[in-house]
């Protein structure tokens, strides 16, 4: 009898073990974005949950939560919901991580990128240079799994009053920016009157007229027709705004090595796709390759031509010249100047650095 159970238990034991580790997978991971499905950041989302579903034969379901529902519209404590485990993955914009990781205020100093030849050049050098990597440390010094950077697009202007080419044509305008004491500050600088509002309040807010104009990029205000009530528009790009796919770090150290190499090729291939939406039609020295690769994929979108689609809504957008950026410039100088050491010098000097190399 004492040989038997001594075989039983051993018989259990060898099952036990060849229990494959997705056994202990969850059902469903959740992953966090702000803003819809429909945009060029929720369709990366999806097209990463997609991925690993097919690549992991379903035994890894990662479902998008649009709409900061996980966050229940409190956009700015997303990392400390990441960081706790109610939230598995997410794909968000540095801004919103900010209060917690002030290292990521780096790509929303104003006009920073804005300033350089070639602004996506100047980003792409930042996110893989030695920036990056600083950026990335800091994230998994403060409870987040970094996996890589994405793209939101460079933030422009819209507004109901007027066109926008000078400081003086921002006074007194009641602006919508997300919670962050560096988007106030910039707009105080330039004369406008800045309102902290979450984005799933900031549509009502606008169609109320409780504000005068927002921020965002191209592909996340068009899908909820800005346009319907903002007729004007300036392509500043005055601070980028990068993506970023993350994960919580017990939720990660639970996949296996394999599952783990494949989440993160899934991921860089969905951020890869939605660097192609941010600038495709928008970046005047890709010489179509955004376009090109988007076709490779099969997901080219219904819009490749913004200044055709925003003029074809009845929108007017001013295009400023670099004398008009310079004025924007000098008045946010000061900005600048009080961030860098809140954000770090040494990464401020690595960014610098990194877009200089990139600019010769």
């Amino acid at each position: 009898m004492k040989k038997f159970g001594v075989l039983a238990i051993s018989v259990l034991l060898c099952l036990s073990l060849a229990v494959p580790a997705s056994a202990a997978y969850k059902a469903e991971y959740k992953l966090d974005i702000v803003p819809s499905i429909t945009t060029g950041w929720g369709m990366g989302a999806q097209y990463f949950a997609d991925l690993v579903k097919e690549r992991s034969e379903g035994k890894i379901n990662i479902k998008v939560y649009p709409n900061a529902q996980l966050t229940t519209g409190k956009q700015t404590n997303a990392f400390m919901l990441l960081r706790n485990g109610t939230i598995d993955f997410a794909c968000q914009s540095t801004i919103n991580y900010s209060p917690q990781i002030p290292e990521l205020n780096l790509f929303a100093l104003p006009f920073f990128f804005a300033a350089q030849p070639d602004r996506y050049k100047a980003l792409d050098a930042v996110t893989n240079g030695k920036a990056g990597e600083l950026v990335a440390k800091a994230i998994e010094a403060k409870g987040g799994k970094f996996i890589c950077f994405g793209e939101n697009g460079f933030r422009e202007l819209t507004n109901s009053k007027r066109s926008i080419a000078s400081p003086e044509d921002l006074d007194g305008l009641k602006i919508r920016v997300v919670g962050s004491p560096l988007f106030l500050d910039t707009f105080k600088a330039l004369g406008a009157n800045p309102v902290t509002m979450v984005w799933s309040d900031t549509m009502s807010a606008i169609q109320q007229g409780v504000v005068d104009g927002q921020e965002n990029p191209i592909n996340t205000f068009f899908p909820v027709k800005i346009h319907e009530y903002h007729k004007f528009v300036t392509n500043w790009h005055y601070v980028a705004d990068p993506t970023m796919f993350v994960a919580n770090p017990k939720v990660w150290a639970s996949f296996s090595p394999e599952d783990q190499e494949l989440l993160t090729k899934a991921a860089k291939e969905a951020a890869a796709y939605q660097i192609a939406l941010a600038r495709v039609g928008l970046d005047e020295k890709d010489g179509g390759r955004h376009l090109e690769f988007l076709k490779n994929i099969d997901r080219v979108p219904e819009i490749t031509d913004w200044a055709a689609k925003l003029s074809e809504v009845g929108m007017t957008a001013t295009d400023l010249t670099p004398e008009q950026m310079k004025v924007f410039m000098d008045k946010t100088q000061s900005v600048r100047d009080a961030w860098r050491s809140k954000i770090g010098e040494e990464l401020v000097k690595a960014a610098e650095e990194d877009m200089a190399a990139a600019a010769k």
